[in-house]
């Protein structure tokens, strides 16, 4: 399992220039750098996979930002513009050595409302298409797509893992999985624990973010069952901190971020990994200070948790 980092925390729109983060991630502990690609014209492939070989961190997914005009279930320009965007991703992914493309991969963020069900039938079949379309080109180049359900407040498609499941079910590509999120999880789940478990061998990507869209651990999740369920099903994927600040302006609005989840936009990363470890039970990297680790989430160790971690996590 590796822990990485999204760097919508820290840019937007992330260009080739952008890779001086890279020996940032590495030094507090990452594994995997997870870029979102806003524009394909905003990087070099060959570029990106250069850096990050020499900061000794891996490109581990690339996010598809499904702005305004690419839509799978849109009109039959946003359909085109959506397939050739995301089948653009799939060729830059495997450029730089990347071996999946994630994200809500179906229609424009931000798109909601109430949809009659003969429609959800024709948007639906709509996307299926699209998406296998898809996952032929990304099978060829060696990438798998990781399709995320997102909460009601940013789409009406895909809100559950069951929904998730019944859509990749759907596509029938063995290459095409599911991406879970504990921030859309927390608002649509009635269990998330359990949805990790029903999602299963389906599972290819998860994002762990604070229920603030903050520091995972620094939040009022019980993260325990959370991590139980992960190591129950067998999974193996990337553990991705997926979180926004005020910082960058144009993402902080689309996000509805009006205030400072921490006092300092590094505590969101620096905190958030090595809470992560602690709780996968992962040894802590060593370039990270140990005085800032605590043991691993355990049944007995809920309760104290907490009162340890006061100081070095400000919980």
């Amino acid at each position: 399992m590796r822990f990485g980092i999204n760097t919508f925390l820290f840019v937007s729109p992330f260009k080739t220039e952008s890779v001086k983060l890279f020996k940032k991630f590495k030094s507090w502990g990452f594994d995997t750098v997870e870029i979102p690609v806003e524009a394909p014209e905003h990087i070099d492939p060959l570029a990106l996979k250069a850096a990050a070989e020499r900061a000794g961190i891996a490109i581990g997914s690339i996010c598809a930002c499904m702005g305004p005009g690419r839509d799978l279930r849109g009109s039959l320009k946003e359909q085109k513009t959506g397939v050739s965007y995301i089948k653009k991703l799939i060729d830059q992914a495997a450029e730089m050595g990347c071996p999946s493309v994630m994200g809500p991969m179906y229609s424009v963020v931000g798109k909601r409302g109430p949809v009659a069900p003969d429609k959800q039938r024709v948007e639906f079949a709509l996307v299926v298409k699209h998406l296998k379309f898809l996952a032929k080109h990304a099978s060829e180049r060696g990438v798998t797509l990781m399709v995320e359900p997102l909460n009601r407040f940013e789409t009406d498609f895909l809100n559950t893992c069951d929904q998730g499941l019944k859509l990749i079910k759907a596509v029938g590509s063995p290459n095409v999985k599911l991406h879970l999120d504990t921030f859309h999880m927390n608002i649509e789940e009635k269990n998330q624990a359990a949805a990790i478990r029903k999602a299963g061998k389906h599972l290819g990507h998860f994002h762990a973010c604070g229920t603030d869209r903050g520091t995972p651990g620094n939040d009022s999740l019980d993260w325990e069952p959370i991590v139980r369920a992960l190591k129950s099903i067998g999974y193996r994927g990337d553990v991705v901190i997926e979180s926004f600040t005020q910082d960058v302006k144009v993402i902080a609005a689309a996000a509805a971020i009006w205030r400072k989840m921490e006092p300092k936009r590094d505590d969101i990363a620096v905190k958030g990994i090595k809470n992560l470890r602690a709780f996968f039970g992962a040894p802590a990297r060593k370039t990270a200070p140990k005085k800032a680790a605590f043991p691993a989430v355990g049944p007995a160790a809920v309760g104290k948790r907490a009162v340890k971690a006061k100081k070095s996590l400000s919980v």
